[in-house]
């Protein structure tokens, strides 16, 4: 749309330029007809279209114009009906502020004075009737220029808003690419993240299980109780990384709902690691949404996992409570503890990953130990139901 609209402007503009050799033209061509052969008029008319063709557009132009047409007018009237919109057109194009007034009036004078055969009778009538008649082509020439005018600028407004907005697009063409290329970016890393978290989660912590219970069969007369247990942990954590890297859930919670895979995972825990585990429930249970209930069984396994390896507790507890907006799953040991400052911006990749995947779900850590008091582990997240 814009092209055809270019398009039609670069014709119009072509034609604007010939309209004054055609309507000198037109006027020579009549007079002939009507008038006869005139070599002044000829002379005049050729000098007329040499004037337009070469001198530059400005003051001195527009004044030798007016001119010219004041001449042809002498030799017919014809020049006065054609040639003489040009001295309108012109004046007012290439002229400015008072003058290009004077030069319409004068343009206009000349033509009402060769329509009335000459300058007006020296009576108040005629006098009048000249001025009335000069005024009002002068007054009809400078509103259909100014409405002309307004309509060129208006068009020239159209034209760079068009320049902007092309511009602006060509912005958001470069800004959308910047943001496709971030949003993958962003992508890749949620994705290595994600696969760091749920490699610690089921391979790391399986093969730490494995190593200990190696370990204990090494140095205990029953030495198969703990190689079976060995096998059934590789078993596991091979099924949970196959999950993984499907991004399927825990096959825990497949299997049953939160709070019995929650006592699954502590009576497991318990057994291989000759700890006594009790696990409770408070409020009333019901279907969490899948995130919400694989972030807080993560957080069980890390945190179990941390008691197993750090605390050298004797007891472990864990609550899972059910309240009105929030899920809470406090894990409590006696064990060695720790002091809290050493992991208050981060700590180990454990505790980083457990307060990631509560922070996602807009939910919080808490953490409170001391060396030789134990430690207890609270997370809390918004109880989004299931569905």
């Amino acid at each position: 749309m814009t092209g055809r609209l270019d398009r039609w402007e670069q014709l119009l503009e072509r034609q604007m330029a010939a309209v004054p050799y055609v309507l000198l033209a037109t006027s020579t061509v009549l007079s002939l007809l009507t008038d006869g052969r005139s070599w002044v008029m000829l002379g005049l008319a050729a000098l007329a279209a040499a004037w337009i063709w070469l001198v530059p557009r400005g003051a001195v132009y527009v004044a030798g114009l007016v001119v010219l047409i004041g001449a042809l007018c002498t030799q017919g009237m014809w020049f006065a009906g054609f040639f003489g919109f040009t001295g309108f057109l012109h004046s007012w194009q290439y002229l400015k502020g008072k003058w290009r007034f004077a030069a319409v009036t004068a343009t206009a004078a000349i033509s009402v004075a060769t329509y009335n055969g000459g300058l007006p009778d020296p009576t108040p009538s005629g006098i009048l009737a000249y001025l009335f008649f000069t005024g009002a082509i002068v007054a009809g020439v400078s509103l259909f220029s100014f409405v002309g005018e307004i309509t060129a600028e208006r068009s020239d407004e159209r034209k760079r808003m068009v320049a902007q907005l092309e511009e602006a697009l060509r912005e958001n063409a470069g800004l959308h690419a910047q943001l496709l290329v971030q949003a993958r970016e962003a992508g890749v890393l949620d994705e290595r993240q994600r696969m760091a978290a749920e490699i610690h989660d089921t391979l790391a912590q399986g093969l730490t299980g494995i190593i200990t219970q190696l370990q204990a069969a090494q140095r205990a007369e029953d030495w198969r109780r703990h190689v079976d247990n060995a096998v059934r942990l590789a078993r596991e954590s091979l099924a949970e990384a196959r999950r993984s890297v499907h991004a399927v859930g825990p096959g825990q919670l497949e299997a049953a709902p939160l709070p019995e895979a929650l006592r699954d995972v502590v009576t497991q825990w318990g057994e291989l690691n000759g700890v006594r585990a009790d696990f409770a429930t408070t409020g009333t249970v019901r279907p969490m949404h899948p995130e919400v209930e694989e972030t807080l069984l993560r957080t069980a396994q890390e945190a179990l996992a941390n008691a197993a390896k750090h605390a050298g507790a004797s007891r472990v507890g864990l609550t899972l409570s059910y309240m009105e907006d929030v899920v809470t799953l406090d894990v409590r040991d006696d064990g060695v503890g720790f002091d809290p400052e050493r992991v208050r911006d981060g700590g180990g990749f454990g505790l980083t990953s457990m307060r990631k995947r509560v922070s996602r779900l807009a939910g919080t850590l808490e953490i409170e130990s001391e060396p030789g008091a134990g430690t207890a582990i609270s997370a809390s997240v918004p109880a989004v139901a299931r569905g």
